[in-house]
């Protein structure tokens, strides 16, 4: 009887570029362009651009680029570098059927590795594809413990994948290599989150790293378990893991197919809230000390410290219901702009947080199209009361925006790290990312 590893390696080993569909390719060119512009603006952050020196510095040979910083590295190097900078301003995307956002752990390692063996445009897309399917459907066949913070875990094994396809190995390879990374799967928890600690930012740049360096591990001779998958994630990280589930529907479509794009800057579990904020501003017109109290219900489970005290930085402020919420009705906005330091400090964000009442229920779930996530109700204090309510979050696959959207939102986050000429440079070339014969020719635009 098959297992289940055996049949996600055999996918992983054997799925090539002429089995996707045009929708396939069309979605993964879509999330190259979603992840480099979070990479690339991530290097406006100073913690982001020292790490990339820094990953510069301690390489030989030079052969991967650091997006957008000027720099190259080691592949290796350079996947810690641009892994890490990719979350740290919250834009990049996810996907909620395996939990987490399987691109930014799965694309830095693919390119960086790409870039050392001239793969090109087509190889690139199918690995990022089947790292990105494995990453995905891991996470949904886990169950992570309470205060596991799913970032990272999964994302190793979905390197490790992707590089190795790169390579051409085989099914029996594919499989040596799950269990091998899946060993070295990080173990990171909310805590840095709520504090703003942004040691958290690096746990996606720790997995692609891991994912090369189990390959290398695996050329150098090293083994793993039968069944690492179940073990590390279902014993050690999680409370549960079904098999099952892992290879439910496989082939169907691409999980890379069924993601979101993040079009409020902060953590996906504030998004259903957002939407409804922002219909509200969209409609109703009202001044912030005309609010007498705000009440959201929103999807039980998350965890409680995103309605905790009042943040005390930026990083913290992603994560932080009250915040996000007064902040979006003071500024009328979600962009990047919404979380820096000066509107955490702003007094009528800092009063309307405290009239911010959120209410957790399990009944709601961001997995269903058809059921609420979100309720959001605002209480004037001449009487009227305004709600909203949201059942499919902007730029989820069941709600999606256009590519021009996608084009508008990498051009406005990258603004400042890219001039024009590049930024319309980059879009242009990855549109059309199947026809290049080496990944160079794409990652030179970036090395500037």
């Amino acid at each position: 009887m098959t297992d289940y590893l055996e049949t996600l390696s055999d996918f992983a080993a054997t799925t090539s570029y002429e089995d996707l569909s045009v929708d396939a390719v069309n979605a993964a060119r879509e999330v190259v362009l979603d992840t480099v512009g979070a990479i690339v603006a991530g290097y406006g952050l100073p913690e982001n651009m020292s790490l990339a020196k820094l990953a510069a510095a301690r390489s030989s040979p030079q052969t991967a680029t650091i997006l957008g910083a000027g720099l190259k590295a080691e592949p290796m190097w350079a996947t810690l570098a641009n892994g890490t900078a990719g979350v740290g301003l919250e834009m990049d995307e996810g996907n909620r059927y395996g939990g987490g956002h399987p691109s930014i752990h799965v694309l830095p390692a693919a390119l960086a590795v790409g870039e050392e063996l001239h793969s090109s445009g087509k190889k690139l897309i199918e690995s990022l594809i089947v790292g990105y399917e494995v990453s995905s459907r891991l996470g949904t066949a886990s169950r992570p413990r309470k205060n596991v913070h799913s970032h990272g875990h999964w994302g190793t094994p979905g390197a490790a994948v992707a590089v190795a396809k790169l390579s051409g190995y085989s099914a029996n390879e594919m499989r040596n290599i799950i269990n091998i990374s899946t060993s070295m799967s990080p173990a990171n928890s909310w805590t840095p989150c709520f504090e703003g600690a942004t040691i958290r930012n690096a746990y996606s740049g720790r997995s692609g790293f891991q994912g090369i360096l189990a390959v290398h591990m695996y050329e150098a001779g090293f083994t793993g378990i039968h069944d690492a998958p179940s073990d590390i994630f279902g014993s050690i990280l999680g409370d549960t893991f079904e098999p099952d589930k892992a290879v439910l529907g496989l082939g169907d479509i691409y999980r890379i197919q069924q993601n979101y794009f993040k079009f409020h800057a902060c953590c996906r579990y504030n998004h259903p809230t957002l939407d409804a904020i922002m219909d509200i501003n969209q409609r109703e017109s009202f001044k912030p000390d005309e609010v007498e109290e705000v009440e959201v219900v929103t999807i039980g489970g998350i965890p409680e410290g995103m309605i905790g005290p009042y943040p005390p930085n930026m990083l913290s402020a992603k994560f932080n219901i009250p915040y996000a919420v007064a902040s979006a009705l003071v500024l009328h906005t979600t962009d990047i702009t919404a979380f820096y330091d000066s509107p955490r400090i702003d007094k009528d964000i800092v009063e309307l947080s405290n009239k911010v009442n959120v209410t957790l229920d399990t009944k709601m779930t961001m997995s269903r199209d058809d059921q609420s996530c979100a309720e959001v109700k605002i209480v004037l204090k001449d009487g009227r009361v305004i709600r909203e309510t949201t059942t499919s979050i902007r730029g989820d696959a069941a709600n999606p925006v256009t590519h021009q959207q996608l084009i508008d939102k990498f051009m406005f986050i990258t603004r400042d790290n890219l001039d024009q000429q590049t930024a319309d440079s980059v879009v242009k070339t990855i549109d059309c990312l199947e026809t290049l014969s080496d990944v160079n020719e794409f990652t030179s635009l970036l090395n500037g």
